[in-house]
Formats: structure tokens, sequence, C-alpha cells
């Protein structure tokens, strides 16, 4: 199979999201074009990582524990081998936790089993068959994998119906006492499609700016 290509028309979104949506269209107005990078490499055991390693913590704190595990490993990106090289005292010692450790192993032994796919063979995969891979290993849920699909991959259709930020956009562009719940965000999506990814990044903006956040809310893979 092909690979699939990364990225998509950013116009071509914008008017078909216009057009589709007229109040998300008004938004879209104020904010702006969007513009993103989908070029960066991905090694999937290296975000998948970082991800476990940035969990429950702050940016601040989450940075200082990665840095402090890349230099026990004498590395900048993690690998399979390169977790394996560190015994559970060292990554401890680097402030990661029993769970967060647990996760690293399991990862690397995903990786080593094939269930973690290899940079190659992830961007030829559909968006369904990598969350149903990639949440097998501990640690790794549904909207981890959803970050990775929107902002590494680039992959156009993705509307993670969970993340409260992209609810409360949709709370505001429609109007409503409440975020939508899961099920209904999915629904009000359809008409979205097949760019929901550029919608979610637009609802992500428009819940900032109704609460008049200056400092925009950091993404998982972003």
């Amino acid at each position: 199979m092909a690979p699939i290509p990364r990225g998509f028309d950013g116009e071509a979104a914008r008017r078909h999201l216009a057009r589709r949506d007229r109040a998300l269209g008004a938004w879209m107005r104020r904010i702006g074009p969007l513009e993103h990078d989908f070029s960066r490499p991905l090694h999937p055991v290296d975000a998948l990582a970082r991800a476990i390693l940035y969990q429950q913590l702050s940016g601040k704190a989450a940075a200082t524990i990665v840095g402090r595990v890349e230099r026990a490993m004498g590395a900048k990106r993690f690998d399979a081998q390169a977790i394996a090289r560190l015994d559970d005292d060292a990554l401890r010692g680097c402030g990661v936790s029993r769970n967060k450790i647990a996760a690293l192993r399991d990862l690397a032994a995903k990786a080593i089993e094939g269930v973690v796919p290899t940079p190659r063979r992830l961007a030829c995969m559909a968006d369904a068959e990598i969350v149903e891979h990639l949440v097998q290993v501990r640690g790794i849920g549904r909207w981890t994998v959803e970050m990775m699909l929107m902002f590494r991959l680039g992959r156009p259709d993705v509307l993670p119906v969970h993340d409260l930020g992209v609810r409360k956009g949709a709370q505001v562009v429609r109007g409503l006492d409440a975020p939508p719940a899961p099920r209904d965000l999915e629904a009000l999506g359809e008409c979205w499609g097949p760019y929901r990814t550029l919608a979610s990044f637009y609802l992500w903006k428009i819940a900032d700016a109704a609460q008049q956040t200056t400092v925009p809310t950091p993404r998982s893979q972003e």
C-alpha cells in the first residue's frame, strides 16, 4: 500500500468548513488562517514515550524529566533499545513514576513485538488501524493517538470528541449552555468531514478566545 500523504489543502479545507457551517465560518474569519507543519519525521516509539512522560504533569516539569532521561540514555530519541538500556532505578532517579516506568517498558516490548508500527508501516495505515494498534500500549489512550494523527501525521479527518477544549469550542460556536457530550459532538461534527482535523484546530482556538486565554493551551504532540 502506498503511503498516505501527510497534511491537507488548508485553503480547500477552510472553504469547505465555512460553506458547511456558517457559525464556524464566522469564527474562522475572525481568527484567520491556521498553518501547521506536518513535515517533521515521526518516530512512533519516541512520540509515545514523550506522551507517556508528559501525562499529568505541567509542561515545564515534564520537559525537565524528559531532559534527564535523554541524558541518562545518552540519546535524544527514544527507541526500544534506548529504553531497555536504563534500569528502573535510573528512571526513578530521573523522576519517572513507577506507573510510567511500567508504561515505557510495555512500549518497548510492544515495539519489539511489532505492535507499534515502524514509521514506514505507520505511514500506510488507516487512522482506525493506527488507533487499534497503539492503544494496546499501557498508558496510551485513544486521545493520545488522535493527537499524533492530527499534529504529526496530518490526517485530515480526526475529531477528538472526548477533548474538553474541542467540546468547549463547539459550545461557543453553537451557543450551548454546556459543552456537548462526545456523542453529540460527533453528530455535530458530521458536517465538517472530511476536514474535521482543521475544525478541531479552530475549536481549540475558539475555546481559548472565549476564555480570553493569552497563552494558547499546549496540546500533546504539537
